[in-house]
């Protein structure tokens, strides 16, 4: 069984879960309003190749919640100080969307305490380049979910997870609220810090980035189930330009198209995940 923790990094108290392992330190970064909790299906099919551990980033989860900081700068410095009270000197860093940005800078910040990059359909897009301001605020806006009794919510999962549904996504899921007392929901990640990370990925431009990077990559990229609607299209082809501007500018990088897979795919293919992730990294980091 994992061990969950709490550890005393910048001034908060972030929540750790440690699935233990032996070899290289392998640290996951969930995605924006997620949780730690979202690698249950993948994390213990890596122990045996990894030392792994997965940290609810500031205000998500169990840990602190303050009202700021929620800017890449800050992310990559709680991350920092995490490393330091784990007493983690190198690591392959694994980032989910959001959890990918905060990875990329954190492997240029600190190149020596990165061994390697995994970006699971994260850390390659870049949003600013094609919508305002205005649009992405709007359109990334999350749902007001406060007080939706959990017996709906979880009816909705069934239609939001899709091909991904399974008893343990569903628990997985779940762990993005608090279940109140009258049986009702409220998210753990706040609307107005929710909208501080959605303002830090519209800036961030990782394709001015790439040729700083020093590691090796590996890019996990998602294709939806419904290639035909017109918005995933658009989606996936925005993907595509972003990747290949990555493979170019990238010293060692691999990419890994997962077919027929939704976004998170820690939850809709964690067996294909780990098995992609372990031939990686023996081919790049040889016994």
């Amino acid at each position: 069984m994992p061990e969950e923790k709490f550890i005393d990094a910048n001034d908060l108290k972030f929540h750790v879960i440690d699935w233990g392992g032996s070899s290289d330190w392998l640290v996951l970064l969930h995605g924006l309003a997620s949780q730690a909790h979202i690698w249950d299906l993948l994390a213990p099919k890596l122990i045996d190749s990894f030392r792994v551990v997965a940290i609810d980033q500031r205000g998500h989860g169990l840990s602190d919640k303050p009202d700021n900081g929620y800017d890449l700068a800050t992310s990559t410095s709680d991350l920092n100080a995490l490393f330091k009270a784990l007493k983690i000197d190198r690591a392959v860093l694994a980032g989910h969307s959001w959890g990918g940005n905060v990875a990329v800078q954190y492997a240029i910040e600190q190149p020596a305490a990165v061994s390697g990059l995994i970006l699971i359909d994260g850390g390659f897009l870049q949003i600013g380049d094609r919508l305002d301001w205005p649009t992405v605020e709007k359109f990334l806006e999350p749902p007001d979910l406060i007080g939706t009794p959990v017996d709906e919510f979880r009816a909705g999962m069934k239609m939001w997870l899709g091909p991904a549904w399974s008893p343990e996504a569903e628990a997985i899921t779940l762990q993005n609220f608090e279940i109140r007392a009258d049986g009702t929901i409220a998210p753990r990640f706040q609307k107005s810090n929710h909208m501080q990370v959605v303002r830090a990925i519209w800036e961030h431009r990782p394709s001015e980035l790439w040729t700083q990077v020093q590691c090796p990559v590996l890019m996990i990229p998602a294709v939806s189930p419904e290639p035909h609607d017109p918005r995933t299209r658009d989606t996936l082809e925005n993907k595509r330009r972003n990747i290949a501007t990555a493979e170019a500018r990238l010293a060692r990088s691999q990419t890994i198209w997962m077919t027929d897979t939704i976004h998170d795919i820690p939850l809709h293919r964690p067996l294909e995940l780990a098995q992609a992730i372990k031939t990686w990294h023996v081919s790049q980091f040889p016994i």
